[in-house]
């Protein structure tokens, strides 16, 4: 699918609207392990995104990404802004205007890289990047993202947080879903869901 200007608009309203609908499902997820306001600034954030979307959509998908990554940066508290426009506008930068698959798992590499960087962690610690990463070893191995995303995010309920706020909790993290791995999880359905047609 070509992502032009009326695509780059869909993938900013699917995914906007999809985090804004689950604000509450957020919000308890991160009542259970952290400070209980990931949800709310997910949802300040994506709703600024909405806010600007003319100026965003009118960009080539690199600047796209990148515009709505700085947008979450600068109006989102706590760890979610920052990680989650750290992604985007990592994406933004590695990614070319009509990517291939190749050129998007190669992008998709390079945020998850950043993202490792500005969050000093790693997967198996109880964050988003264990949903991005085995989401980015699906797209190597063509195998379903979406059950890739799902099956992840599902995966954080059993781990013991070792950084962000929940890792305060020691083992009382474990047996509750990471907020920002089903954050990730949600934005990748929505993706896949305009990418594929869905909506």
């Amino acid at each position: 699918m070509p992502i032009d200007s009326a695509v780059i608009r869909k993938l900013v309203e699917t995914t906007s609207e999809r985090i804004i609908a689950r604000t509450d499902e957020l919000t308890a997820l991160d009542q259970a392990i952290g400070d209980g306001d990931h949800g709310f600034n997910m949802k300040r954030g994506f709703e600024a995104i909405l806010a600007d979307a003319d100026r965003i959509c009118a960009q080539p998908l690199p600047q796209a990404l990148h515009a709505a990554g700085t947008v979450l940066v600068m109006k989102v508290g706590g760890a979610s802004g920052p990680l989650f426009g750290t992604l985007l506008m990592s994406l933004g930068k590695a990614m070319p205007a009509a990517p291939s698959r190749t050129d998007a798992t190669q992008a998709f590499a390079a945020a998850i890289t950043a993202v490792k960087a500005r969050g000093k962690s790693e997967p198996g610690q109880k964050t988003m990047l264990d949903v991005l990463v085995p989401v980015q070893s699906a797209l190597i191995g063509d195998r379903p993202l979406r059950a890739a995303a799902a099956e992840a995010a599902a995966a954080t309920v059993p781990m013991k947080a070792s950084r962000g706020r929940a890792s305060f909790l020691g083992d009382r993290s474990i047996g509750h879903m990471d907020p920002g791995a089903r954050s990730s999880e949600i934005l990748i359905g929505a993706v896949l869901d305009v990418l594929e047609g869905k909506v």
